[in-house]
This record gives C-alpha cells, sequence and structure tokens, in this order.
C-alpha cells in the first residue's frame, strides 16, 4: 500500500497590541525621556525632529555580500545549490565540501560559503565535472507503433515525442522497447540512475502480460518454469502462469532478467510468436491510474525507491 505523507499547515497568528509589563514600562520611561528634551522625540525607531545616536541592531547599516555578486541576477545560481541538484549531496552537506575545498569553479577552488557561479561555469567535485540540470523522471505507458529512438526516423512515431510537454530537459529512454511492445517505459537525465537500472546485475523485477500466436501447451509452460536455454544460457523466470478466465494464448510472465528481448526469445526457442507484449510493471512501477499513450512524473517515493537500487 501506497501512503501519501502531506505537509501539515500550521495556523499563522497576526500580531496583537497586547504588550508584557515589561514592554510598557519601557515605553514610560522613553516619554519621560522625550518630555526631559523638550518635548522632542529622538529620530530612529522612536519617530522625532532630531538625530540621535543609535546602537541597535536595527538601524546597523546594511552590509554587502562581500563578493560582488548581485543576488538578483537569475543566471547566477549558489553553488551548494549547483552541487545538490548534480546530485552530489544535500545543500547542507554541499557547504561542508566547498569549505574543505573539495569544490573548484574554472580550475580554481572555491571555499567562500554563499559563493555564485554561472551554469555555463565548469564546476568540479574531486575533479568530477558536474551538469547542475535538475533530475526529472517521467513514466508513460507507450502505445504500439512507437520507436524509442531519439529522432523521428523514416515516419516512425517516438516515444519521446508523447512526453515532449512534461519538460524542457532533454530525457532518454531507460532502456529499448520494441516499436509493437507497450507499457510502461521510464524516462530520465539522470544518468547513473540509467545506467545501475540497465546494468545486468540489477535483474530488476519486469512483469509482462503476454499474448501468443497460438495456446501455450502445459508441456511448453513446465519448461519455462524449470528454466529454458536460450543461446546457450539457462533462463530463469520468477513466475509464470496462464492468464485467470483468458484462452491459453494469454500469459502472464515476472521475470528479473536483463538480457535484450529475452521474453520473445524465450517463445521464439519454443517456436511461438508473440502477438502482444504489454509490460505492466516496471521495477516497482506500475500502469495503475495511467492510460495507453498517457505520462505521469514519479512521486517523491518512487524516486526514492529507484534511489536504492546499487
Amino acid at each position: 500500500m501506497d501512503w501519501v505523507f502531506k505537509r501539515i499547515p500550521f495556523p499563522t497568528f497576526a500580531k496583537t497590541e497586547i504588550m508584557s509589563r515589561s514592554e510598557s514600562n519601557k515605553g514610560n520611561k522613553s516619554s519621560n525621556r522625550s518630555k526631559k528634551e523638550g518635548g522632542q522625540k529622538a529620530s530612529g525607531r522612536e519617530g522625532g525632529t532630531f538625530r540621535k545616536k543609535s546602537y541597535s541592531r536595527g538601524n546597523a547599516p546594511i552590509k554587502g555580500n562581500g563578493n560582488g555578486q548581485s543576488s538578483s541576477n537569475p543566471d547566477l545560481i549558489r553553488l551548494n545549490k549547483y552541487l545538490s541538484n548534480s546530485g552530489v549531496c544535500s545543500r547542507r552537506e554541499a557547504d561542508v565540501l566547498i569549505t574543505a575545498g573539495s569544490v573548484t569553479v574554472n580550475g580554481k577552488p572555491v571555499t567562500q560559503m554563499g559563493h555564485k557561479v554561472k551554469r555555463t561555469d565548469e564546476v568540479r567535485f574531486d575533479g568530477r565535472l558536474l551538469n547542475p540540470a535538475k533530475k526529472e523522471y517521467v513514466l508513460l505507458n507507450k502505445p504500439k507503433d512507437f520507436t524509442t529512438a531519439a529522432r523521428n526516423e523514416h515516419g516512425n512515431r517516438t516515444a519521446i515525442g508523447l512526453i515532449s510537454k512534461a519538460t524542457q530537459v532533454e530525457l532518454k529512454p531507460v532502456g529499448k522497447m520494441d516499436k509493437n511492445t507497450t507499457g510502461l517505459l521510464l524516462f530520465t537525465n539522470d544518468g547513473e540512475l540509467t545506467k545501475r537500472l540497465n546494468s545486468p546485475k540489477n535483474g530488476l523485477r519486469k512483469i509482462f502480460h503476454i499474448e501468443l500466436n497460438k495456446p501455450l501447451r502445459s508441456a511448453d509452460l513446465k519448461k519455462i518454469q524449470d528454466g529454458l536455454l536460450v543461446d546457450q544460457k539457462v533462463v530463469k523466470v520468477h513466475d509464470v502462469s496462464f492468464v485467470d478466465n483468458a484462452p491459453k494464448t494469454q500469459i502472464g510472465m515476472e521475470i528479473y532478467s536483463s538480457r535484450s528481448k529475452i521474453v520473445t526469445r524465450i517463445f521464439q526457442t519454443l517456436e511461438y510468436e508473440i502477438v502482444k507484449l504489454d509490460r505492466v510493471v516496471y521495477a516497482g512501477l506500475t500502469k495503475k491510474d495511467l492510460p495507453r499513450g498517457h505520462w505521469r512524473y514519479l512521486t517523491d517515493q518512487e524516486i526514492v525507491n529507484l534511489g536504492m537500487i546499487n
């Protein structure tokens, strides 16, 4: 069951005119001093007609930030935020790394807190070049006849075109999906996550709804359950069975293998053709409330769950 945590709105209270006894006494003393000075009130917080030297904090002059950088310039970004957006760490942790001298800007170490950089600056952490683009994650329920290619080639419709309004950031699909395959396809600009999800050692959980060109024989179902030799390697599936209340051509399969087109190759080995192949679960993500051809952003919890995959 998915739990949604909501921030509880705390009530805000308007300022009241009630003063404490000590504040009232201070006001009386201030009034007495004004009378002694001929009815003239001092300037500053007390208001009046003549200037009086004040050492209160509220009258202290505003100091500049000391680095000559305009805080209102939209082209500048704080260095700690730059590191955070790059996925290195949180802003608070970034401050520690900056003061430790682990960050360089255009080849020079920067240790000053609050330092700002341009997005075009070359920022490195421990020698690694950083990308400040905010990480974005979009899940698409891909329809049939859409390719996962980045560009429209030979008049083919692309899946990336279906999420073109999701963001202005360039996103790439995690893995590939055949033109005729439908179902869940994740897009992101998080290169490190993409690398982990595509790694064969991770064995991500995937569930497919399969329709064959002919009924699957029980003997062949048993072969798949026991482990089938495909291209000189045994393929183990977590679960495979007939779909309830459906013809024997309808199969459900849960598999963790990351081998390319492995579901198609399993049935080709047994001399079956796949008519329809739909990925209904991918790495814990589901098609719930996501119609075919539509997309949605991942929730914060889903992003955290994917981030835990090593």
